[in-house]
């Protein structure tokens, strides 16, 4: 039976996509694949020249004045030099032999190799710009240092940080981004254009296996090769062949992985975000260079992703519920806002696909001055809405968000959170997700299971059949789907599904000002079965069947078949990539059909 469902489940990736990345696979075990016959020179410095500030400019972002991050969270002292490119501290396995060429070296060799790549992706190239862009010289030397360092220990195309193409994607939207707050990508070095050229002939080759993966992949690749590709024009004689493909990629990736309600084919905020800047940014430098629009389509689609993760961004924080998988990172670090804080890219994207400011005065503004894009006059908040194309239910009600996740599944799903739901009140994340701490390391599939999620689990087996370390079979199909409305009592929404077990799960939500309230429907073939709530670290006291402490009050009440009183536990909750902390779990278990209400004062 197993290897039925894996076949269905193949069936439903796409013919055409496991060729595409069946090819690419074959071609690089055979050594047949034209990217193994490239070749390139290490480029030299200097990368920038100094510049004397003319204009007023954003204040600079000063987060790694002192400080190296990894995934916005992991903290280590500046090193005097440059820093080891190769390090991975979240390991204790040898790493990679960065002497060799990248096709030899194995996918998981590094333990987690994300942990390395993480000071590849530039995201301080960035940073040091915006300071040196104010006439700070010592970060410009530190910029032009750590670049000619990097190249000449990651020599074209040898070691872990040449294995994957959108890696070198985003480095390459952040060393362009770099040269245009310097004011240098109208006139760049010759080391910057062959820097960048060598990253794009990386990128060329392999675009057909990030299409494969019907994710951010082809998204961030289209991005360089236009941004990198039109950065080039005149000085590389490959540029236009660039440029073109990755504008004719970043239509077709709009089209193909965005739907029109904005949702993406990632079920993810992180990734959302990951996309939606990659777009901004093509969209911005085509304005900053007066290259022809982009289509209808695509700007209509980007204009419902902004939408989007408006809705799901807590207006106060800048947060956003922590749904779907999440790799840690984050493109055009223009501010020094934190990782968890959505309001700058949501702001640029607005300014951008819908001529709407989204958040008012604050740093979230920066991006949109650093990269020349006027902000706009209206402003309009978000309302509630169901987006149902990606399978989501968002309810606003003062300052109150409920977000519930039911499947709708046309691609391929990375966590089984179906009917999961995340519960928000002035900023405070009260019901929330367990995020995925990582793709690698012991204990991480735990995190994308059906336990680690705000919903109910049956017969303490998952809601799908998981098949590899990415793939779940059996997915879920959501029916009885009710959209959102607003009712005498508050605002309402629901959906159902029925596992491949027969056991069914129906969720209806109701959220006002003051209060939340999920009520469960359990029915069908199971004989036990356990509903989770994920809290947040408080003082919470159990009384009987209620919860309480200085954050809100619980009351979880059973008709039906007899439950055990609620119990509290603790429980592990990511969210930063590879950062583990303690959460709060409320639970009840029941032993036959029943309903389940669960009612939250706040």
């Amino acid at each position: 039976m197993m290897h039925v469902e894996r076949l269905r489940t193949y069936a439903r990736l796409g013919l055409a996509n496991l060729a595409r990345v069946g090819i690419y696979r074959f071609g690089l075990k055979s050594k047949l694949h034209p990217v193994l016959k490239l070749k390139a020179n290490v480029a030299r410095g200097p990368f920038f020249r100094l510049v004397k500030p003319s204009e007023p400019r954003p204040a600079p972002n000063t987060a790694w004045d002192k400080t190296v991050w990894r995934f916005g969270w992991h903290q280590e002292y500046l090193p005097a030099e440059s820093p080891d490119w190769f390090a991975n501290p979240f390991a204790d396995t040898p790493q990679p032999d960065a002497t060799r060429n990248w096709w030899d070296i194995p996918d998981f060799a590094a333990n987690d190799i994300k942990g390395l790549w993480e000071l590849s992706r530039m995201g301080w190239a960035v940073a040091w710009a915006t300071q040196g862009a104010h006439g700070d010289e010592a970060a410009l030397s530190r910029l032009n240092a750590w670049l000619a360092d990097w190249a000449t220990k990651n020599p074209p195309y040898k070691g872990p940080n040449w294995k994957c193409a959108q890696e070198a994607s985003i480095r390459v939207m952040h060393i362009v981004t770099a040269a245009w707050v310097l004011g240098q990508d109208d006139e760049p070095q010759d080391g910057l254009v062959e820097l960048i050229g060598t990253h794009l002939q990386r990128i060329a080759l392999t675009t057909s296996y990030a299409i494969g993966q019907a994710n951010n992949h082809g998204t961030s690749e289209a991005a360089a090769l236009f941004i990198g590709g039109t950065f080039l024009m005149g000085r590389d004689d490959r540029a236009a062949s660039w440029a073109k493909a990755g504008r004719d990629l970043l239509e077709d990736r709009a089209q193909a992985l965005i739907e029109c309600d904005g949702s993406f084919s990632q079920y993810s905020v992180t990734y959302h975000r990951i996309m939606l800047d990659a777009y901004s940014l093509a969209e911005a430098w085509r304005r900053h260079k007066q290259l022809p629009e982009f289509s209808s389509m695509m700007h209509s689609r980007l204009d419902a992703a902004a939408r989007w993760l408006q809705t799901m961004t807590c207006e106060q924080t800048g947060d956003a519920p922590n749904i779907g998988a999440n790799d840690g990172a984050r493109i055009l670090q223009l501010t020094d806002c934190d990782y968890r804080d959505f309001r700058p890219c949501v702001q640029l994207a607005c300014a951008l696909f819908s001529d709407r400011d989204a958040f008012g005065e604050g740093p979230w503004n920066d991006a949109l001055i650093w990269l020349g894009v006027p902000r706009a006059a209206s402003r309009e908040t978000p309302a509630s809405k169901t987006y149902d194309q990606g399978g989501y239910h968002m309810l606003r009600a003062n300052q109150a968000l409920a977000v519930m996740r039911y499947p709708r599944f046309r691609f391929r799903p990375s966590q089984a959170d179906g009917l999961h739901v995340d519960l928000w009140c002035g900023g405070v994340n009260l019901l929330r997700d367990a995020g995925t701490y990582s793709y690698n390391r012991d204990g991480a599939e735990w995190f994308s299971s059906a336990a680690a999620h705000n919903t109910v689990t049956f017969d303490g087996h998952d809601q799908m059949v998981r098949l590899g370390r990415f793939l779940f079979g059996t997915w879920l199909k959501a029916d009885d789907v009710t959209q959102v409305s607003q009712q005498d009592e508050g605002i309402v929404a629901a959906a159902a599904y029925t596992d491949r077990n027969g056991a069914r799960h129906h969720r209806k939500i109701m959220l006002s000002g003051t209060k939340f309230v999920c009520t469960d429907t359990l029915s069908g073939e199971f004989r036990a079965a356990c509903l989770r709530w994920r809290l947040p670290n408080s003082n919470w006291q159990l009384n009987d069947d209620q919860v309480h402490s200085d954050l809100a009050s619980i009351n979880i009440k059973t008709e039906g078949a007899p439950g055990l009183n609620p119990s509290l536990s603790s429980t592990a909750e990511s969210r930063y990539y590879l950062a583990r902390e303690d959460a709060v779990q409320l639970s009840v278990s029941v032993t036959g059909p029943t309903v389940l209400t669960t009612e939250v004062s706040f």
